[in-house]
């Protein structure tokens, strides 16, 4: 559930790969990588995907998500 709440989250809050990966000195490969199981994000990242997608961190790595993350 991990990597698909990643890019499910991603989306839906209507944030680009680029966007990601400028505002947290990324590559963009390195989300891709995060997003496709990979590499796996540090805490430090987990914070900041969690601060940028306006959600918590158990929000990203939780088994479900909240219906209001599923919302576009």
């Amino acid at each position: 559930m991990f990597l698909s709440n990643l890019k499910t989250i991603r989306k839906n809050a209507g944030i680009k790969v680029k966007t990601v990966s400028e505002k947290l000195g990324i590559s963009r490969i390195t989300l891709w990588q995060w997003e496709n199981g990979k590499r796996t994000p540090g805490i430090e990242d987990l914070a900041r995907l969690a601060q940028l997608y306006e959600c918590t961190v158990d929000d990203l790595i939780g088994k479900e998500l909240k219906k209001s993350l599923l919302e576009s």
